[in-house]
Protein backbone atom coordinates (compact mmCIF):
# COMPACT_ATOMS: atom_id res chain seq x y z
CA UNK A 1 0.00 0.00 0.00
CA UNK A 2 1.50 3.44 -1.09
CA UNK A 3 2.16 5.78 1.70
CA UNK A 4 -0.55 8.95 2.36
CA UNK A 5 -0.58 12.20 3.77
CA UNK A 6 -2.51 11.88 7.13
CA UNK A 7 -3.42 14.27 10.05
CA UNK A 8 -0.08 13.54 11.45
CA UNK A 9 1.87 13.55 8.84
CA UNK A 10 3.27 17.25 7.92
CA UNK A 11 4.19 17.37 4.23
CA UNK A 12 6.30 19.23 1.43
CA UNK A 13 4.58 21.71 -0.26
CA UNK A 14 6.16 22.29 -3.70
CA UNK A 15 4.14 23.57 -6.49
CA UNK A 16 0.95 25.04 -4.72
CA UNK A 17 0.05 21.62 -3.11
CA UNK A 18 1.22 19.40 -0.19
CA UNK A 19 3.16 16.15 -0.81
CA UNK A 20 5.08 13.39 0.30
CA UNK A 21 8.89 13.86 -0.08
CA UNK A 22 10.12 11.83 -2.79
CA UNK A 23 13.38 10.54 -0.34
CA UNK A 24 11.02 7.85 1.31
CA UNK A 25 11.76 9.52 4.86
CA UNK A 26 10.58 11.41 7.79
CA UNK A 27 11.15 12.48 10.96
CA UNK A 28 9.76 13.27 14.76
CA UNK A 29 8.88 16.71 15.71
CA UNK A 30 8.17 17.19 19.04
CA UNK A 31 6.62 19.56 21.66
CA UNK A 32 9.52 20.87 23.56
CA UNK A 33 7.22 21.65 26.52
CA UNK A 34 5.76 17.88 26.55
CA UNK A 35 8.07 15.72 24.13
CA UNK A 36 5.26 14.37 23.07
CA UNK A 37 4.81 13.65 19.47
CA UNK A 38 3.66 16.45 17.30
CA UNK A 39 4.04 15.24 13.58
CA UNK A 40 5.74 13.39 11.39
CA UNK A 41 7.82 15.46 8.97
CA UNK A 42 8.33 14.36 5.37
CA UNK A 43 12.03 15.02 4.57
CA UNK A 44 13.39 16.30 1.83
CA UNK A 45 15.73 14.54 -0.33
CA UNK A 46 18.39 15.80 -3.23
CA UNK A 47 15.34 14.61 -5.71
CA UNK A 48 12.57 16.98 -4.08
CA UNK A 49 14.91 19.89 -3.63
CA UNK A 50 15.24 19.28 -7.25
CA UNK A 51 11.52 19.07 -8.05
CA UNK A 52 11.19 22.47 -5.28
CA UNK A 53 13.82 24.45 -7.88
CA UNK A 54 11.96 23.36 -11.18
CA UNK A 55 8.18 24.47 -9.51
CA UNK A 56 9.83 27.77 -7.99
CA UNK A 57 11.16 28.61 -11.94
CA UNK A 58 8.05 27.77 -13.06
CA UNK A 59 6.37 30.10 -10.68
CA UNK A 60 8.77 32.57 -11.08
CA UNK A 61 8.23 32.94 -14.67
CA UNK A 62 4.67 33.85 -13.98
CA UNK A 63 4.70 36.05 -11.15
CA UNK A 64 7.83 38.16 -12.24
CA UNK A 65 5.26 39.14 -14.94
CA UNK A 66 2.78 40.45 -12.90
CA UNK A 67 2.80 44.39 -12.38
CA UNK A 68 4.17 45.15 -8.26
CA UNK A 69 0.27 46.40 -7.73
CA UNK A 70 -1.19 42.76 -8.57
CA UNK A 71 1.77 41.43 -6.52
CA UNK A 72 0.97 43.36 -3.65
CA UNK A 73 -2.44 42.66 -3.68
CA UNK A 74 -1.68 38.94 -3.10
CA UNK A 75 0.51 39.78 -0.01
CA UNK A 76 -1.75 42.17 1.31
CA UNK A 77 -4.90 39.17 1.40
CA UNK A 78 -2.44 36.96 2.87
CA UNK A 79 -1.44 39.38 5.40
CA UNK A 80 -5.49 39.30 6.44
CA UNK A 81 -5.63 35.84 6.55
CA UNK A 82 -3.20 35.29 9.05
CA UNK A 83 -4.79 37.88 11.08
CA UNK A 84 -8.18 36.15 10.84
CA UNK A 85 -6.09 32.96 12.07
CA UNK A 86 -3.48 34.35 14.57
CA UNK A 87 -4.71 32.43 17.37
CA UNK A 88 -4.62 29.03 15.22
CA UNK A 89 -1.09 30.05 14.12
CA UNK A 90 -0.01 31.15 17.57
CA UNK A 91 -0.59 27.88 19.31
CA UNK A 92 1.22 26.26 16.62
CA UNK A 93 3.97 28.22 17.25
CA UNK A 94 3.89 27.54 21.17
CA UNK A 95 2.94 23.19 20.34
CA UNK A 96 6.74 23.93 17.95
CA UNK A 97 9.04 25.97 19.98
CA UNK A 98 7.99 26.01 23.50
CA UNK A 99 7.44 29.87 23.79
CA UNK A 100 4.45 31.07 25.70
CA UNK A 101 1.04 31.86 24.33
CA UNK A 102 1.44 35.71 26.32
CA UNK A 103 3.82 36.23 23.51
CA UNK A 104 3.25 34.07 20.80
CA UNK A 105 0.08 36.66 18.78
CA UNK A 106 1.51 39.10 19.03
CA UNK A 107 5.73 38.85 18.12
CA UNK A 108 5.53 36.01 15.77
CA UNK A 109 2.02 36.21 13.93
CA UNK A 110 1.49 39.89 14.16
CA UNK A 111 4.78 40.25 13.19
CA UNK A 112 4.67 38.56 10.06
CA UNK A 113 1.64 39.90 9.09
CA UNK A 114 2.84 43.38 9.55
CA UNK A 115 5.79 42.41 7.10
CA UNK A 116 3.12 41.17 4.32
CA UNK A 117 1.34 44.20 4.76
CA UNK A 118 3.97 46.41 4.44
CA UNK A 119 6.30 44.79 1.21
CA UNK A 120 2.35 44.09 -0.28
CA UNK A 121 2.16 47.80 -0.10
CA UNK A 122 6.18 48.72 -1.53
CA UNK A 123 5.33 46.13 -4.51
CA UNK A 124 4.13 48.54 -6.74
CA UNK A 125 6.97 51.05 -5.51
CA UNK A 126 10.03 49.16 -7.11
CA UNK A 127 11.45 51.00 -9.05
CA UNK A 128 14.51 52.18 -11.22
CA UNK A 129 16.34 55.59 -11.98
CA UNK A 130 16.26 58.28 -14.83
CA UNK A 131 19.94 59.32 -15.56
CA UNK A 132 20.25 62.96 -17.87
CA UNK A 133 23.17 62.33 -20.65
CA UNK A 134 23.07 65.52 -21.96
CA UNK A 135 20.20 66.09 -25.14
CA UNK A 136 21.28 63.28 -27.00
CA UNK A 137 21.50 60.82 -24.82
CA UNK A 138 19.85 59.49 -21.27
CA UNK A 139 19.88 55.86 -19.19
CA UNK A 140 17.43 54.55 -16.83
CA UNK A 141 17.74 51.41 -14.35
CA UNK A 142 15.69 48.91 -14.07
CA UNK A 143 15.48 46.70 -10.67
CA UNK A 144 14.57 43.39 -11.71
CA UNK A 145 13.75 40.32 -9.38
CA UNK A 146 16.62 37.75 -8.74
CA UNK A 147 15.02 34.27 -9.69
CA UNK A 148 14.46 32.00 -6.70
CA UNK A 149 15.39 32.69 -3.71
CA UNK A 150 16.40 29.74 -1.15
CA UNK A 151 15.36 30.79 2.17
CA UNK A 152 16.74 28.74 5.81
CA UNK A 153 14.79 29.28 8.79
CA UNK A 154 15.62 29.36 12.73
CA UNK A 155 13.39 27.17 15.47
CA UNK A 156 12.93 30.27 17.79
CA UNK A 157 10.39 32.65 15.53
CA UNK A 158 9.68 30.32 12.54
CA UNK A 159 6.11 32.01 11.54
CA UNK A 160 7.80 35.72 11.37
CA UNK A 161 11.21 34.39 10.01
CA UNK A 162 9.36 32.81 7.07
CA UNK A 163 6.92 36.07 6.42
CA UNK A 164 9.87 38.62 6.67
CA UNK A 165 12.11 36.15 3.98
CA UNK A 166 8.93 35.92 2.12
CA UNK A 167 7.52 39.43 1.83
CA UNK A 168 10.38 40.99 0.38
CA UNK A 169 11.32 38.53 -1.78
CA UNK A 170 7.69 37.97 -3.41
CA UNK A 171 6.86 41.28 -3.37
CA UNK A 172 10.36 41.98 -5.77
CA UNK A 173 8.65 39.48 -8.34
CA UNK A 174 10.97 36.28 -6.91
CA UNK A 175 10.05 33.12 -6.07
CA UNK A 176 11.01 31.17 -2.87
CA UNK A 177 12.54 27.75 -1.51
CA UNK A 178 11.95 27.82 2.28
CA UNK A 179 13.29 25.24 4.22
CA UNK A 180 11.87 25.90 8.41
CA UNK A 181 14.13 24.68 10.96
CA UNK A 182 13.64 20.45 11.27
CA UNK A 183 12.46 21.42 14.91
CA UNK A 184 9.39 24.24 14.50
CA UNK A 185 8.11 22.92 10.52
CA UNK A 186 4.35 23.30 11.30
CA UNK A 187 3.75 26.93 10.27
CA UNK A 188 6.14 27.20 7.07
CA UNK A 189 3.53 24.85 5.19
CA UNK A 190 0.53 26.98 6.99
CA UNK A 191 2.45 30.01 5.34
CA UNK A 192 2.26 28.49 2.47
CA UNK A 193 -1.56 27.56 2.34
CA UNK A 194 -2.14 30.79 3.15
CA UNK A 195 -0.72 32.48 0.37
CA UNK A 196 -2.06 30.10 -2.50
CA UNK A 197 -5.50 30.73 -1.05
CA UNK A 198 -4.60 35.02 -0.93
CA UNK A 199 -3.98 34.10 -5.30
CA UNK A 200 -0.37 33.15 -4.98
CA UNK A 201 0.48 31.44 -8.31
CA UNK A 202 1.56 27.47 -7.71
CA UNK A 203 5.37 27.58 -7.37
CA UNK A 204 6.00 30.67 -6.11
CA UNK A 205 6.38 29.58 -2.20
CA UNK A 206 7.70 26.54 -1.54
CA UNK A 207 8.30 24.71 1.70
CA UNK A 208 11.30 21.44 1.86
CA UNK A 209 11.80 19.80 5.70
CA UNK A 210 15.08 18.34 6.67
CA UNK A 211 17.86 19.10 8.81
CA UNK A 212 21.57 20.76 7.87
CA UNK A 213 21.83 18.34 4.34
CA UNK A 214 18.56 19.65 3.32
CA UNK A 215 19.97 23.15 3.76
CA UNK A 216 23.22 21.95 1.83
CA UNK A 217 20.96 20.83 -1.47
CA UNK A 218 19.03 24.16 -1.02
CA UNK A 219 22.02 27.04 -0.49
CA UNK A 220 24.73 24.83 -2.97
CA UNK A 221 21.95 24.00 -5.95
CA UNK A 222 23.32 25.89 -9.46
CA UNK A 223 19.68 27.25 -9.97
CA UNK A 224 18.67 29.09 -6.94
CA UNK A 225 19.91 32.44 -7.30
CA UNK A 226 20.04 33.84 -3.81
CA UNK A 227 20.10 32.30 -0.31
CA UNK A 228 18.77 33.67 2.78
CA UNK A 229 19.67 32.19 6.40
CA UNK A 230 18.74 33.16 9.68
CA UNK A 231 20.84 31.35 12.39
CA UNK A 232 24.31 30.41 14.46
CA UNK A 233 27.63 31.90 12.81
CA UNK A 234 28.75 28.78 12.28
CA UNK A 235 25.76 27.43 10.22
CA UNK A 236 25.68 31.19 8.55
CA UNK A 237 29.96 29.92 7.62
CA UNK A 238 28.51 26.89 6.16
CA UNK A 239 26.01 28.62 4.11
CA UNK A 240 28.41 31.14 2.82
CA UNK A 241 30.58 28.52 1.64
CA UNK A 242 27.85 26.64 -0.42
CA UNK A 243 26.57 30.13 -2.03
CA UNK A 244 29.93 31.16 -3.08
CA UNK A 245 30.79 28.31 -5.19
CA UNK A 246 27.91 29.78 -7.36
CA UNK A 247 28.65 33.80 -6.15
CA UNK A 248 24.79 34.03 -5.34
CA UNK A 249 23.51 37.04 -3.61
CA UNK A 250 23.11 36.19 0.47
CA UNK A 251 21.43 37.75 2.93
CA UNK A 252 22.86 36.49 6.70
CA UNK A 253 21.24 37.61 9.77
CA UNK A 254 23.22 35.48 12.55
CA UNK A 255 23.91 35.40 16.42
CA UNK A 256 25.09 37.98 18.76
CA UNK A 257 26.15 38.93 22.59
CA UNK A 258 24.99 42.17 22.62
CA UNK A 259 25.70 44.97 25.01
CA UNK A 260 23.05 46.28 27.42
CA UNK A 261 24.02 49.96 28.57
CA UNK A 262 22.10 51.59 31.71
CA UNK A 263 23.36 54.85 32.75
CA UNK A 264 23.17 56.33 36.22
CA UNK A 265 20.60 58.56 35.02
CA UNK A 266 18.45 55.77 33.62
CA UNK A 267 14.52 55.24 34.79
CA UNK A 268 15.23 52.29 37.47
CA UNK A 269 12.19 50.77 36.72
CA UNK A 270 12.34 50.94 32.84
CA UNK A 271 16.35 49.87 32.78
CA UNK A 272 14.98 46.71 34.78
CA UNK A 273 12.39 46.19 31.75
CA UNK A 274 14.01 46.62 29.48
CA UNK A 275 16.92 44.17 30.82
CA UNK A 276 14.47 41.43 31.66
CA UNK A 277 12.88 41.74 27.73
CA UNK A 278 16.66 41.70 26.58
CA UNK A 279 17.44 38.30 28.39
CA UNK A 280 14.29 36.23 29.17
CA UNK A 281 11.78 36.79 26.36
CA UNK A 282 11.29 33.72 24.23
CA UNK A 283 13.68 31.91 27.04
CA UNK A 284 16.15 33.80 26.42
CA UNK A 285 16.13 32.64 22.47
CA UNK A 286 16.57 35.15 20.92
CA UNK A 287 19.86 35.90 18.64
CA UNK A 288 19.54 40.20 19.11
CA UNK A 289 18.95 39.85 23.23
CA UNK A 290 21.66 41.92 25.10
CA UNK A 291 22.94 39.63 27.41
CA UNK A 292 25.80 41.54 28.39
CA UNK A 293 24.39 44.62 30.96
CA UNK A 294 26.82 47.27 31.81
CA UNK A 295 25.43 48.89 34.67
CA UNK A 296 26.73 52.42 36.21
CA UNK A 297 28.20 51.60 39.53
CA UNK A 298 26.56 53.85 41.34
CA UNK A 299 22.86 52.59 40.59
CA UNK A 300 23.93 48.36 40.61
CA UNK A 301 23.31 47.61 43.94
CA UNK A 302 19.25 49.48 43.21
CA UNK A 303 19.08 47.56 40.40
CA UNK A 304 19.94 44.16 41.29
CA UNK A 305 17.72 44.58 44.01
CA UNK A 306 15.08 45.25 41.77
CA UNK A 307 15.86 42.41 38.93
CA UNK A 308 16.14 39.57 41.07
CA UNK A 309 12.76 40.18 42.84
CA UNK A 310 10.95 40.50 39.63
CA UNK A 311 12.76 37.90 38.27
CA UNK A 312 11.81 35.37 40.85
CA UNK A 313 8.29 36.22 40.28
CA UNK A 314 8.14 34.99 36.93
CA UNK A 315 6.47 32.14 36.05
CA UNK A 316 7.64 29.14 34.11
CA UNK A 317 5.47 26.55 33.26
CA UNK A 318 2.95 25.64 30.55
CA UNK A 319 3.30 27.63 27.66
CA UNK A 320 -0.46 27.79 26.75
CA UNK A 321 -1.17 28.63 30.05
CA UNK A 322 -2.14 32.51 29.63
CA UNK A 323 0.04 33.29 32.96
CA UNK A 324 3.13 31.48 32.30
CA UNK A 325 5.92 34.50 31.78
CA UNK A 326 8.67 31.55 30.39
CA UNK A 327 8.26 28.50 28.57
CA UNK A 328 10.09 25.61 27.63
CA UNK A 329 13.48 25.69 25.94
CA UNK A 330 14.00 23.65 22.59
CA UNK A 331 15.27 20.49 23.09
CA UNK A 332 16.49 18.50 26.33
CA UNK A 333 20.29 18.93 24.67
CA UNK A 334 19.67 22.76 24.07
CA UNK A 335 18.51 22.70 28.21
CA UNK A 336 21.88 20.76 28.89
CA UNK A 337 23.60 22.74 26.88
CA UNK A 338 22.56 26.49 28.80
CA UNK A 339 22.56 24.83 32.09
CA UNK A 340 26.68 24.12 31.38
CA UNK A 341 27.09 28.06 30.78
CA UNK A 342 25.40 28.21 34.23
CA UNK A 343 28.13 26.35 35.98
CA UNK A 344 31.18 27.75 33.90
CA UNK A 345 29.78 30.98 34.90
CA UNK A 346 30.03 29.53 38.71
CA UNK A 347 33.80 27.95 38.01
CA UNK A 348 34.91 31.22 36.29
CA UNK A 349 33.90 33.08 39.36
CA UNK A 350 30.97 35.04 38.52
CA UNK A 351 27.85 35.24 41.31
CA UNK A 352 24.80 33.39 40.56
CA UNK A 353 22.14 35.98 42.09
CA UNK A 354 19.43 33.87 41.20
CA UNK A 355 17.97 31.31 39.09
CA UNK A 356 20.01 28.34 36.64
CA UNK A 357 18.11 25.50 38.11
CA UNK A 358 16.44 22.70 35.65
CA UNK A 359 12.98 22.59 36.78
CA UNK A 360 10.12 20.10 36.63
CA UNK A 361 6.75 21.41 35.79
CA UNK A 362 3.92 19.24 37.07
CA UNK A 363 2.17 18.05 34.17
CA UNK A 364 5.15 18.48 31.96
CA UNK A 365 8.10 16.54 33.25
CA UNK A 366 9.46 15.97 30.34
CA UNK A 367 9.75 19.49 29.13
CA UNK A 368 13.02 21.69 29.00
CA UNK A 369 12.35 24.24 31.45
CA UNK A 370 15.08 26.43 33.87
CA UNK A 371 14.47 29.18 36.05
CA UNK A 372 16.31 32.77 34.55
CA UNK A 373 19.77 33.23 35.35
CA UNK A 374 21.48 36.47 36.33
CA UNK A 375 25.39 36.36 37.45
CA UNK A 376 26.71 39.66 38.77
CA UNK A 377 30.50 40.01 39.10
CA UNK A 378 31.55 39.48 35.55
CA UNK A 379 34.20 39.97 33.54
CA UNK A 380 34.65 40.81 30.09
CA UNK A 381 36.86 37.89 29.05
CA UNK A 382 34.60 34.97 31.29
CA UNK A 383 32.81 32.65 28.68
CA UNK A 384 29.44 34.34 29.65
CA UNK A 385 30.12 37.58 28.57
CA UNK A 386 32.06 36.07 25.27
CA UNK A 387 29.97 33.43 23.80
CA UNK A 388 26.35 33.27 22.84
CA UNK A 389 24.39 31.27 25.00
CA UNK A 390 20.81 31.47 23.71
CA UNK A 391 19.26 31.48 26.74
CA UNK A 392 17.48 33.05 29.92
CA UNK A 393 21.33 33.66 31.20
CA UNK A 394 22.09 37.15 31.94
CA UNK A 395 25.24 38.97 32.80
CA UNK A 396 25.67 42.02 34.69
CA UNK A 397 28.85 44.48 35.11
CA UNK A 398 29.18 47.65 36.46
CA UNK A 399 31.10 50.77 34.40
CA UNK A 400 32.11 53.80 35.99
CA UNK A 401 32.07 56.02 32.79
CA UNK A 402 30.91 56.86 29.02
CA UNK A 403 34.22 55.47 26.92
CA UNK A 404 35.21 53.06 29.34
CA UNK A 405 31.56 51.17 28.64
CA UNK A 406 31.65 51.58 25.17
CA UNK A 407 34.88 50.39 24.30
CA UNK A 408 34.09 47.10 26.49
CA UNK A 409 30.37 47.26 24.49
CA UNK A 410 32.32 46.99 21.50
CA UNK A 411 35.18 44.49 22.34
CA UNK A 412 33.15 41.32 20.72
CA UNK A 413 33.01 39.91 17.31
CA UNK A 414 29.89 40.41 17.09
CA UNK A 415 27.59 43.68 16.17
CA UNK A 416 24.01 42.24 15.65
CA UNK A 417 22.41 44.63 18.74
CA UNK A 418 22.60 46.74 21.39
CA UNK A 419 20.61 49.13 24.15
CA UNK A 420 21.49 52.11 25.64
CA UNK A 421 19.22 53.42 29.00
CA UNK A 422 19.53 56.80 29.53
CA UNK A 423 17.48 60.64 30.35
CA UNK A 424 20.19 62.17 28.82
CA UNK A 425 19.32 61.97 24.97
CA UNK A 426 22.37 64.12 24.07
CA UNK A 427 24.47 61.22 25.59
CA UNK A 428 22.26 58.63 23.82
CA UNK A 429 22.30 59.74 20.65
CA UNK A 430 26.50 60.03 21.43
CA UNK A 431 27.16 56.30 22.26
CA UNK A 432 24.77 55.05 19.99
CA UNK A 433 27.03 56.45 17.49
CA UNK A 434 29.80 55.09 18.82
CA UNK A 435 28.46 51.48 19.28
CA UNK A 436 29.32 48.83 16.58
CA UNK A 437 26.19 47.33 16.02
CA UNK A 438 23.13 47.05 13.58
CA UNK A 439 20.01 47.71 15.39
CA UNK A 440 20.46 49.92 18.85
CA UNK A 441 17.57 50.90 20.59
CA UNK A 442 17.34 54.01 23.30
CA UNK A 443 14.90 53.37 26.13
CA UNK A 444 13.61 49.91 25.06
CA UNK A 445 14.63 46.83 23.83
CA UNK A 446 13.84 44.46 21.11
CA UNK A 447 11.49 46.02 19.14
CA UNK A 448 11.48 45.44 15.41
CA UNK A 449 9.07 47.20 13.65
CA UNK A 450 8.60 45.91 9.87
CA UNK A 451 9.41 49.31 8.66
CA UNK A 452 12.85 49.63 10.06
CA UNK A 453 15.65 47.68 9.14
CA UNK A 454 17.58 44.84 11.09
CA UNK A 455 20.51 43.16 10.52
CA UNK A 456 24.23 43.23 12.29
CA UNK A 457 27.42 44.06 12.31
CA UNK A 458 30.59 42.35 11.66
CA UNK A 459 30.29 38.10 12.16
CA UNK A 460 26.66 39.40 13.05
CA UNK A 461 25.49 39.07 9.27
CA UNK A 462 25.10 40.70 5.79
CA UNK A 463 22.38 43.05 4.50
CA UNK A 464 19.60 43.91 6.13
CA UNK A 465 16.08 42.00 6.65
CA UNK A 466 12.40 44.46 7.29
CA UNK A 467 11.98 48.40 5.57
CA UNK A 468 12.67 49.38 1.76
CA UNK A 469 16.19 48.57 1.57
CA UNK A 470 15.21 44.69 2.20
CA UNK A 471 14.03 45.31 -1.55
CA UNK A 472 17.49 45.71 -2.39
CA UNK A 473 18.42 42.80 -1.26
CA UNK A 474 16.12 40.83 -3.64
CA UNK A 475 16.07 42.94 -6.98
CA UNK A 476 18.99 43.21 -9.07
CA UNK A 477 20.07 47.03 -10.80
CA UNK A 478 20.12 46.76 -15.14
CA UNK A 479 21.49 49.78 -16.30
CA UNK A 480 20.35 50.75 -19.92
CA UNK A 481 22.04 53.64 -22.30
CA UNK A 482 19.42 54.58 -24.96
CA UNK A 483 21.26 57.08 -27.36
CA UNK A 484 19.29 59.72 -29.25
CA UNK A 485 21.55 60.93 -31.75
CA UNK A 486 24.50 59.47 -34.21
CA UNK A 487 26.90 57.12 -33.90
CA UNK A 488 30.50 58.24 -33.31
CA UNK A 489 32.99 56.57 -34.68
CA UNK A 490 37.16 56.84 -35.60
CA UNK A 491 37.31 54.45 -38.31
Amino acid sequence: MSKKITKTTLPLYIGGKACLAISGKSFRNENPATGRKLTDVEQAGRRDIEKAVVAARKGFQTWSQLTGMERGQVLKRAAALIRERRMELAKNEVRDSGKPIAEAPEADIDSGADALEYFGGLAADVKGEHLDLGPEAFAYTRREPLGICGAIGAWNYPFQIACWKAAPALAAGNSMIFKPSEMTPTNAVKLAEILTEAGLPNGVYNVVHGMGETGHLLASHPDVDKVTFTGSVPTGRKVLKDAAATIKHVTMELGGKSPLIIFDDSDLKNAVSGAMNANFFTQGEVCSNGTRVYVHEDIHDDFIAALKERTEAMVVGDPMNPKTDMGSLITPDHLDKVLEYVRLGIEEGAHLVTGGEKLTVKGFEKGNFMSPAIFTACQDDMRICREEIFGPVMSVMTFKDEDEVVNRANDTEFGLSAGVFTQDLTRAHRVVAKLRAGSIWINNYNLTPAGVPFGGYKQSGIGRENAAMALEHFTQVKSVYVELGDVECSY
